[in-house]
């Protein structure tokens, strides 16, 4: 094994492991770590990727050998060549200077890829201090019901014709949230499930797509959706209907779980927390 789980594990301080995003915390381990490193060989999805429902290639790759792994910290850095490219450097460490390292890491590595951009990566604890960046939330399935929240929402392909129709220009609306994206998807049909909420006869809101896969412990786990409403239609309680609705679905379909992402003070992070979530930490990405 490259890794030392004594040397790795009080440095976790949130659930993040490279090219895997937010895992649950029960599935961490230093086998995770460990199979991002093989993987970085192959090029290929870890059958437990979230992003492996895409199909296509993995993105992201682990540089192994540029790996840094110390006593008090470790630096995890990856290669993303979409576009014109990007370093990350993922900081596990509780000493201050472990950004600075991590961005002289990731400096000199994009200059070596010869990749535009250069990050650093860093997992917070749940408690602290003004965070900023992502909040990582657990909704765990298995401690009480999530009721049907009613209201205009079903899937997008319970509606009539003529609302459907809507669907399109709402994702091009909404295309800053990747809602361009899942309607391509959708129209090849190979994603689950959208849900999408309706007022006067056009789709205002959707979440989606509804997916539950096994994590790398087998446990069901609602897979990320993208989520948006048009702003004109905010205020309404429409995303907290859609929200609840998809939650309702994940339980009904066997979820264990579900991880979200959400940016620090914006409203689905709001949404979230008011809906008792619990967070588990959170992501801060620096700009090098």
């Amino acid at each position: 094994m490259f890794f030392r789980w004594d040397w790795l594990r009080a440095r976790l301080t949130a659930p993040i492991v490279p090219t895997l995003g937010p895992v649950h915390p029960d599935a961490l381990s230093i086998d995770l770590f460990e199979d991002v490193l093989r993987a970085a060989d192959t090029g290929g999805f870890l059958p437990y990727d979230k992003d492996r429902r895409w199909g296509g290639e993995k993105d992201e790759q682990v540089l192994r050998e540029d790996v840094v792994h110390q006593p008090q910290y470790t630096l995890v850095p990856t290669l993303n060549l979409r576009g014109r490219g990007t370093v990350k450097v993922f900081a596990y460490g509780a000493p201050d200077s472990v950004v600075a390292e991590a961005a002289e890491l990731a400096a000199k590595l994009a200059a070596v890829h010869d990749v535009a951009g250069a990050r650093v990566v860093r997992p917070l604890g749940p408690g602290t201090d003004a965070p900023r960046g992502t909040r990582i939330q657990l909704k765990d399935f298995t401690v009480g019901l999530c009721p049907a929240p009613g209201g205009p929402v079903r899937p997008v392909t319970d509606w009539p014709t003529d609302v459907r129709k809507t669907f399109a220009p709402f994702a091009e609306a909404m295309a800053a949230d990747g809602l361009a994206f899942l309607h391509t998807r959708m129209q090849t049909g190979r994603c689950g499930p959208v849900l999408a909420a309706v007022a006067e006869g056009r789709i205002v809101g959707a979440i989606g797509p509804m997916e539950v896969h096994p994590d790398a412990i087998a446990r069901p786990q609602l897979m990320p959706q993208y989520f948006a409403v048009l702003p004109e239609s905010r205020g309404h309680g429409t995303g907290r209907l859609l929200w609840r609705a998809a939650m309702h679905w994940g339980q009904r379909h066997g979820a264990a779980y579900q991880l979200l992402q959400t940016e620090v003070g914006g409203p689905s992070d709001k949404l979230c927390q008011s809906e008792g979530l619990v967070s588990l930490g959170f992501r801060h990405t620096t700009h090098v």
